[in-house]
């Protein structure tokens, strides 16, 4: 197939781009780099651009006779969306909806999108399915959620093709690839632990110890961003006109903050100092995937269910790109 990769050069893009172009897949990528990374696009393959510019959205569409999208740009960092929700709103919702009438206008029929566990706000019940209720706490987390009602609406009314791919905490690199993970700021936990190691910080905070989880940290259901990569792509090849699929994409298992991070001290073999402060506002005392779902309907299953061996995977290529993929100043 032609696929279109929206937010192609960020973390979990970058790599369905690899797995999709490794799979003989002709891939695109859509980014603006406000986030993603040049250097985790295949050289020829990038379209840089924003998702409101419909008219360059719908030429990449048509001129590359593009069957399907895969639509990650979004902005995701959930304490900036409670400062300034505006750009999550402008980002996240209306820049997808541009993307959809591009679509239709085009007559792409089909695509896999990046939600989030998010959605679920704090659940009633761990391990969380499907059909649990969906009462978002952050705008982040609420401009998802209504995504997939827009999609479920334009499937209905066009005959639109998606599956809503809901994630968990994406973490690791995908082995022998160029690619990892490099935010600006990095908010997420593994690699913060890393920096530590790295000796590019003092230290890693802890937000809590008395949560109602067996060590009083947050526990959190860690999966591997070629899992991701694979799920996407096995969704990919399942939809067809009308499909709609919602899908947890987890690992089951849950990993506290305190697990994660003396995984990261056995992997790199440095002593890692950890801070204990205030907890933060929001922060769910567990979030555990039941992705049984995925399983059955996209034949699907995580190869990595180790939190030790997706820190691995992750020490392996911060320590081989300590300043990440240095394509901008710091």
């Amino acid at each position: 197939m032609k696929v279109l990769l929206t937010g192609g050069a960020g973390y979990v893009g970058s790599h369905a781009a690899w797995m999709l172009d490794r799979g003989g897949h002709e891939i695109w990528v859509f980014d603006n780099l406000s986030e993603g990374h040049r250097g985790a696009v295949r050289e020829g393959r990038l379209i840089e651009g924003n998702l409101l510019d419909r008219p360059l959205l719908e030429a990449a569409l048509r001129d590359h006779q593009i069957d399907a999208v895969m639509h990650f740009a979004a902005a995701t960092y959930v304490g900036v969306s409670v400062t300034d929700p505006a750009e999550y709103y402008q980002n996240n919702i209306v820049g997808t909806l541009s993307l959809l009438e591009a679509m239709r206008d085009v007559g792409v029929s089909r695509i896999v999108f990046s939600s989030t566990c998010a959605i679920y706000g704090v659940p009633d019940v761990v391990p969380i399915t499907e059909t649990e209720k969906q009462a978002p706490i952050s705008p982040y987390g609420f401009t998802k959620l209504a995504i997939e009602r827009a999609l479920a609406d334009y499937s209905h009314a066009y005959g639109l093709g998606y599956a809503a791919l809901r994630y968990f905490n994406a973490a690791g690199a995908a082995a022998n690839s160029p690619l990892g993970e490099d935010h600006e700021p990095e908010t997420h936990l593994i690699p913060l632990v890393l920096q530590v190691a790295l000796g590019e910080r003092k230290n890693i905070k802890i937000f809590g110890d008395d949560y109602p989880t067996p060590d009083g940290t947050c526990v959190r259901d860690y999966i591997h961003v070629d899992d991701l990569a694979t799920a996407h792509v096995a969704a990919l090849e399942k939809l067809a006109g009308g499909s709609q699929l919602k899908l947890n994409l987890g690992t089951g298992q849950g990993a506290s903050v305190q697990e994660v991070i003396e995984a990261c001290r056995k992997v790199t073999g440095h002593p890692i100092l950890a801070e204990v402060v205030a907890r933060r506002e929001g922060d769910p005392p567990e979030l555990v995937a039941d992705a049984s779902l995925a399983r059955e309907v996209l034949g699907w299953q995580p190869q990595y269910t180790d939190i030790q061996a997706i820190v691995a995977s992750a020490w392996q290529w911060h320590q081989g790109n300590p300043n990440g993929y240095d394509d901008r100043d710091r």
